[in-house]
């Protein structure tokens, strides 16, 4: 199940093992928090316990699976966990006796921030729970209940908005929905406006509105989002880059047929990124977005061989885009 599901799962019941499993940090925290809050632990002294994975070798993880089957001290249900446990099909036979008939007063969590070696989602009597990142829409959606949980009021073009804005982070929309709930108040609603003078944009963003610019023919723009991000400590290369990389992105949305939805499966992009990048490639041109991306990718292996310094080749970039007949 995804982590937006899981609360609605424990108004049900607890499972007896979990597999708490992502790279999102905020979401693995909560799902824990909330598996904690579930089982009514009164005594977190004597039955909330942690391991770390990697110490649980051989003699040790017999001796971990053994000792899952301890009775709590006055709570009704046992909470166990363990972080970073990464076992290879042999480590997992230790296991595997406890998880197909586990102990029905302790709660098993394994939470591990990737995925390495045995999938453990595929395991008999292991509940996943998916807490990598989310896309956008299911981001916004999370969002808007949180921020209603909050007693906050938010328009949708505000939540998608802030969504962009913190780069699809969680634990960042997390804290700025604490940020606006104290300055706005109870029932203060939180409209487009609102977010863009309070919210501050995340650089992957302040990025995509670089390329953005660049596309558009916009040098006033683009320059004063270049020198905020200079300001910010970002690198010259990045921003190579990343105008490589938007202009590689335009033209291949040319050169791959079909659907918006199997272009953007096979390119791994979102459908509504496909149509807007289509958008794009066709106001500039094949040609020219063929160009731009080929001088580009020639500065970049040129910088990196050793004919430009960064801020030469970052320079010689925006003549490219902005100033093509310039000799």
């Amino acid at each position: 199940m995804k982590f937006t599901e899981l609360a609605k799962s424990l108004q049900t019941g607890l499972m007896p093992v979990y597999l708490i499993e992502g790279e999102e940090t905020y979401f693995r925290d909560h799902a824990v928090s909330a598996i904690r809050v579930a089982c009514g632990i009164s005594q977190p002294l004597l039955n909330d316990v942690r391991f770390e994975g990697e110490a649980l070798k051989g003699e040790k993880l017999a001796a971990f699976r053994d000792a899952l089957y301890s009775a709590p001290f006055f709570d009704e249900k046992r909470l166990v966990r363990v972080y970073e446990f990464y076992p290879s099909e042999r480590d997992w036979e230790l296991l595997k006796g406890y998880t197909e008939a586990p102990c029905p007063s302790t709660v098993l969590l394994i939470v591990n921030g990737g995925r390495k070696g045995t999938d453990l989602r595929k395991k008999k009597g292991v509940t996943a729970v998916d807490c990598s990142r989310a896309d956008a829409d299911t981001l916004s959606r999370w969002l808007f209940r949180s921020m209603t949980k909050s007693g906050l009021q938010p328009d949708g073009d505000a939540v998608e908005r802030m969504v962009r804005y913190c780069g699809q982070d969680a634990a960042r929309m997390r804290r700025e929905t604490e940020k606006l709930r104290l300055l706005l108040g109870e029932g203060g609603r939180v409209t487009a406006a609102v977010v863009e003078e309070n919210v501050a944009k995340d650089a992957e963003y302040k990025i995509f509105e670089l390329t953005q610019a660049a596309s558009k023919g916009n040098y006033t723009l683009f320059s004063e989002i270049l020198f905020d991000l200079m300001e910010k400590g970002y690198d010259e290369n990045a921003v190579l880059s990343s105008l490589t990389a938007h202009f590689k992105t335009l033209l291949e949305v040319t050169r791959v047929r079909g659907t918006e939805e199997a272009v953007a499966k096979q390119l791994g992009m979102h459908p509504y990124s496909v149509r807007v990048s289509r958008e794009i490639a066709r106001r500039l041109g094949g040609e020219r977005t063929e160009t731009l991306y080929r001088s580009l990718y020639l500065l970049s292996a040129q910088m990196r061989g050793g004919m430009y310094l960064k801020s030469g080749a970052l320079s010689a970039a925006i003549a490219k885009i902005f100033f093509p007949q310039a000799k």
